[in-house]
This record gives structure tokens, sequence and C-alpha cells, in this order.
């Protein structure tokens, strides 16, 4: 007799969490995960199985892409900001009527000693600056930069994965590292700098959390930039194992 046709899961990645979701899914007979990653940072990670990179053309490029593929299932495991590529998969997972789970770590809580400013957006984060300090320790990412172009009194020590491309504020120092970062990494560069401000957004997650514990014991203000939230309806898993029990619910 035939075994039934193991049922396509695409997992939308680039995170930690999509990494260890494949992982779990890996030795599942009934399954066949395929991973995308956008292909934005010039040597990602990449998790165990099949793999794609590049965009897919917009919503109606990833819907003819789950259609042409026989997806099952659609997991988006990106970054909790990338909210466009997020609205995508829900458009598309719609068009094409494909289960579609958000796969997102939870956020930040404050603790006492914390000093943060909540921002909407970065350009509202680059509006608060003025008042808060001289010295920016800035981790929003590279593709950002542009928004604090304008603020050429402030001093601006940027950390990303890869190299940021102009516009970017004139008085800048870039610093190419990925997480997981440390306690004491990060207090040292904290002082090393003598950094007064440090920006970021509410990505989550423990890898880069040191640099927050860091500001709070050298009580310095912290502009976090809020997170969008995930597109109305669509189910949110906030671990890879909350996620591997959605699709074993879903897919039968």
């Amino acid at each position: 007799m035939n075994s039934a046709p193991a049922r396509h899961v695409l997992i939308l990645g680039g995170t930690t969490e999509a990494r260890r979701l494949a992982e779990e899914l890996a030795d599942a007979p009934a399954l066949r995960v395929t991973s995308s990653l956008a292909g934005r940072v010039a040597a990602p990670r990449l998790p165990v199985g099949q793999v794609r990179i590049g965009g897919f053309g917009g919503a109606e490029g990833m819907a003819r892409w789950l259609r042409e593929h026989q997806v099952d299932a659609l997991i988006d495991a990106t970054h909790p900001f990338a909210d466009t590529i997020s609205s995508h998969a829900a458009q598309a997972a719609a068009d094409v009527h494909v289960p579609l789970l958000a796969l997102r770590r939870p956020g930040w809580v404050p603790g006492p000693g914390d000093r943060w400013h909540s921002a909407g957006s970065l350009a509202e984060a680059a509006r608060l600056l003025p008042d808060l300090g001289e010295r920016i320790f800035l981790t929003t990412g590279r593709m950002g930069l542009a928004t604090f172009a304008h603020l050429t009194e402030q001093w601006f020590l940027v950390r990303s994965v890869d190299a940021p491309e102009p516009p970017a504020p004139p008085r800048m120092e870039v610093i190419l590292d990925r997480g997981p970062f440390t306690l004491g990494g990060e207090t040292e560069l904290l002082r090393r700098h003598r950094i007064d401000v440090l920006v970021t957004k509410d990505s989550g997650g423990h890898a880069t959390a040191p640099k927050l514990t860091a500001a709070r014991a050298a009580a310095l203000p912290v502009v976090l930039v809020r997170r969008p939230p995930a597109p109305e309806g669509v189910p949110v898993a906030e671990t890879p194992a909350e996620a591997a029990t959605w699709l074993r619910t879903t897919l039968g």
C-alpha cells in the first residue's frame, strides 16, 4: 500500500525561532519542510533541510509559489519588524486558502530601574533623541539608518550584521557583529564609547537582550521602537514548540 505523500510546509525564516522550528520538524516523516530566507544578509545562518533564498515578488508572487509547490501550511517566522513580508504572507495565504501561523517571540517587558521611552516608529525615535543625549548606541539595523541622517549634533555607534549604506548620520562609527551578546561585552561597549542613550527595536528574545540590562545598570535612557502587530486574523505562536503543535493540529 502506498503511503500518503508528505505535507509541504513553508517557513518564512531568518530568525532563531525559524531555525529551531526547522530542526524540530526535520525528522517528521509526514512533512516536507522548505525554509525561505529573504537574502538581505550576506552570510545568513542556514536552517537544516531545504532552503530557498530571495523574494517572491510580492503577495501575488508568493501565492503563485504556494500554489506551484503545493504548500499545505505556511508559517511566518520572520523578524517581528518584517511587516511587509508578513502582510504579503497573509494576503497570499488567503488567496490560495493555505493555513497561516505567525511565529513571534514575546516582546521585552520593562523592569525596575528601566528608563524606557516608547516610539511608534524610527522617525519618532529620531525625534526623541535631541532631548535625551548626545552619544547614541543605535541597534535598529542598517535598513533604517537614513531616518537618523539629519541628526548632525549627535554621535552614533551603529551595530549591524552587514555594513550600512548611505544616507547615514555624519558622525558615526560602525561595528559589524551579530548576537548573541554577553552582558559583560555590552557593559564594556557602553563604557568605552561613553554612550548616554540606547535606541533599539522591541525584537524580543535573549540573544540581544543584554544591552537592555547593561543600559539599566548604567541608568541610561532607552528608546524602544514598538513592533507592528501581526496581520489581523492570523493566529500567533510564541515558541517553535507551539508552532509545531499548531501544525500537527492543522494538518491532522
